[in-house]
């Protein structure tokens, strides 16, 4: 709508600038296209501010959102990133500035692209298809490596030169498929599946030269990882140059930065090998040397031994401390058979001294009833009772008298 102006009733500044709010407010959301030339994300902070900018006619516009809106594209976004942005342009008086608050963004061109890549990636951690725990280790020594790659590539040559000059008596299966364009993945599934089926292969390379995002896309096929997942044998990533990453790398079981590099982690160095089995031949010489050497010090010090130098000193020593017990054991029981034979002597003696014979010896007698029992007293007989009279030299029979007296 016009307004009535004129140089005697000019509008201030600020009225101007409401004027120009009000009409940007009836806009609606509008779809913009340029290229990201600034992006600030401050950590914590809840709004992206990002400058969009239209190279072709050198216009640029502040851009605001969520830090949620602008995560969902934060792997493939970045600066210099053409983008499409869905936002509702907003004025801010004070400053007079124009700007846009976005609540979606999309990546344009590659940028779409690394966003699917992205999402499938995701998807396929999920399952478990990139876990460390899944990897197959490598053979030491393979005696038949099985090679998918372009026909008379570089990336070929690369391997089996780099191979051959490791380890000469290498053996390959090689399988030529196509490595871009809408044949490659198909041809690569089925060279995959059929190297894995021969038993007498041991590890699988694929291979591929460097090239653009799209050129390299075949390896990034879902069909592709899902065949390599399910491999038996090792298999080998070998696609483009070190900042290359395609979806191949994360589910093979090794990833190498370039067909050379696969080569050398396949296949051993036969003069490293070499080098490495006569230092360790010359390692286990020393150690068996110095074993030796240390048990002839060894010996040396026993065989220097008194002991062993004269070993029946030794057993003279012991025959005389032998003998000197001997007789010393012999002086001991000596004495201690003559004073028990004196002890026994004085105790005959007394024994006899104190027996009964020796009293019959003097005069006496003992009288003894038919039980055997000794008569103490004259009440302990009755008149006529038989005794048997005991003297020294014999023994006879007596009888009580009337008054009961023997």
């Amino acid at each position: 709508m016009a307004l009535n102006t004129s140089a005697d009733a000019p509008l201030p500044v600020g009225e101007v600038s409401r004027l120009i709010g009000g009409w940007i407010d009836r806009l609606g959301a509008v779809w913009v296209e340029g290229q990201i030339t600034q992006l600030s994300r401050r950590p914590g902070a809840g709004v992206v501010f990002l400058t969009l900018r239209d190279p072709s006619h050198d216009i640029s516009v502040s851009v605001t959102c969520y830090r949620q809106v602008f995560d969902a594209v934060a792997d493939v976004v970045g600066e210099g990133a053409r983008v499409v942005v869905q936002a509702k342009p907003e004025w801010y008086a004070p400053r007079g500035q124009l700007s846009l608050r976005a609540t979606e963004i999309k990546p344009v061109g590659v940028g779409e692209l690394l966003a699917r890549l992205e999402q499938l990636k995701k998807s396929l951690t999920a399952e478990g298809l990139f876990a460390p725990e899944r990897k197959k280790p490598l053979p030491f020594l393979p005696q038949l490596v099985g090679l998918v790659t372009g026909r008379a590539s570089a990336a070929e040559r690369d391997v089996l030169e780099n191979a051959r000059r490791r380890w000469p008596a290498v053996r390959f299966e090689v399988r030529n498929v196509a490595v871009q364009g809408v044949h490659a993945v198909p041809q690569v599934v089925q060279a995959v599946k059929e190297l894995d089926a021969l038993d007498e292969v041991d590890v699988i390379i694929v291979a591929r030269g460097g090239g653009s995002v799209e050129d390299l896309l075949p390896f990034s096929d879902e069909q592709l990882v899902r065949a390599v997942a399910s491999c038996r044998t090792p298999v080998v990533s070998a696609i483009g140059h070190e900042p290359d990453n395609p979806l191949l790398d994360h589910v093979a079981d090794l990833r190498a930065s370039t067909p050379t590099d696969a080569a050398k982690k396949v296949v051993p160095d036969v003069g490293e090998e070499y080098e490495r089995v006569r230092f360790l031949r010359d390692r286990a010489r020393r150690c068996v040397g110095a074993l030796v050497e240390r048990e002839e010090r060894g010996l040396a010090h026993a065989l220097a031994r008194p002991s062993m130098e004269d070993p029946h000193r030794m057993v003279d020593e012991r025959a005389d401390q032998v003998s000197a017990l001997l007789d010393r054991g012999r002086r001991t029981l000596g004495h201690l058979l003559d004073r028990a034979d004196s002890e026994l002597t004085h105790t005959h003696a007394r024994v006899v001294a104190l027996s009964p014979a020796a009293t019959l010896e003097r005069g006496y007698a003992v009288l003894q009833k038919s039980d055997g029992h000794a008569v103490r007293s004259a009440d302990e007989v009755t008149a006529d009772e038989p005794l048997r009279a005991r003297v020294a030299t014999g023994e006879f029979t007596v009888r009580v008298d009337v008054r009961g007296r023997p």
